[in-house]
């Protein structure tokens, strides 16, 4: 007899990958494993309606391929609506390899992962996300097309973290503006989580800017690299969330908005790098919006590296990648105040954009 109400454990156990609280009727998910390179693979594929899946891939290692399924079906569905709401013809989509990018990837596992993605005939373009590299992309166009974020001496847009940075800056520009009347971010207190090349990138415009910016990380000798380059300050403390701050960026993985931060968050805004930045989108996001807490929706500002990948696709230069990403600026504006008029979250105000025009396509098919 199976009960009206299920625990998470129950449900798992009955429907391992339809059970998942992450799936969101996602159109196909695909396993790959290879035991001749080690490879272990997920591919989401959330929705196709706007155009292929495309979304990176990311190499981590994740505590137990639950994990591993639930940020693949996460960050694929956050494709989805990051595409939707920049105005690109493409669909949702991401993979996950299971394992330390530093000690098991070889050009032998990236090369059999390619030919799985090949094997999905164009319903899934892959990229660089993290634990990946432009040189990583270059080996999977060696076994199969649907790849993006190639070099640019191959042919591609190259790395596509600098113009995710700039993205987030704008988005970042535009919640200042909102908040403070001005997008001017000069000696506002900013506190960057996560030090990639996309956290970088963004660290060094606000630097340029003269904000006073903290950085934070788990790599000590990159904080110093950064640090020294920028001539920015180092978190010594212990809880950087209950720091005095205008603005927080994460930057790094996601769900840091969380049960446990987000009472103790002290910033006016939350403008960061980071997919999936709140652990539980409508609740987090409610309270956010109940503390009076800015909240710049990651799916959009941090859509710079997918407007900077489409440009192989649709074949458009530098200077249309740049007018598309510093649109981000006008389109988070539009949608603070959005959200303001309605009285809904600054979230669920860029989700009603995106899955409008979602919504729109399928019914023109």
């Amino acid at each position: 007899m199976v009960t009206d109400i299920m625990n998470k454990e129950d449900l798992k156990k009955m429907a391992p990958v339809f059970g998942q609280l992450s799936f969101d009727n996602h159109e196909q998910v695909v396993f790959c494993n290879d035991k001749d390179t080690g490879l272990k693979a997920i591919i989401g594929i959330h929705n196709t309606v706007l155009g292929p899946a495309l979304g990176g891939t990311r190499m981590w290692q994740y505590n137990s391929e639950w994990d591993a399924l639930n940020d693949v079906l996460r960050l694929s569905r956050g494709m989805t609506f990051k595409s939707a709401i920049t105005g690109l013809n493409l669909g949702g989509g991401k993979a996950v390899i299971i394992g330390d990018a530093k000690t098991q990837k070889t050009p032998e596992l990236m090369k059999r992962f390619g030919e799985f993605v090949h094997s999905l005939s164009g319903r899934y373009i892959t990229a660089e996300d993290v634990g990946m590299a432009t040189s990583d992309m270059d080996l999977v166009r060696t076994v199969t097309p649907y790849v993006t974020g190639i070099s640019e001496e191959k042919g591609g847009a190259g790395n596509p973290s600098p113009i995710t940075a700039y993205g987030v800056f704008m988005g970042m520009k535009a919640a200042a503006k909102y908040a403070y009347g001005s997008d001017i971010l000069e000696d506002k207190t900013v506190y960057v989580e996560g030090i990639g090349n996309v956290g970088e990138a963004l660290v060094e415009h606000l630097s340029n800017e003269g904000a006073k910016v903290y950085i934070s990380d788990i790599n000590q000798e990159r904080l110093e690299e950064v640090r020294d380059k920028y001539n920015v300050a180092i978190y010594g403390g212990n809880n950087i969330y209950a720091e005095d701050m205008d603005i927080y960026a994460p930057c790094a993985l996601g769900a840091t908005i969380n049960d446990t931060t987000i009472h103790q968050l002290r910033a006016k805004i939350v403008a960061g790098a980071a997919n999936n930045q709140l652990a539980e989108e409508l609740r987090h996001g409610k309270i956010l919006q109940d503390r009076g807490i800015v909240y710049a929706p990651d799916f959009l500002i941090n859509a710079g590296g997918i407007i900077n990948v489409y440009a192989e696709l649709e074949n458009y230069g530098k200077q249309e990648i740049i007018r598309k990403t510093e649109n981000i600026y006008n389109t988070t504006l539009e949608i603070l105040k959005n959200a303001e008029a309605k009285d809904i979250t600054t979230h669920q105000a860029a989700l009603d954009i995106a899955q409008s025009r979602i919504d729109a396509r399928k019914n023109e098919k």
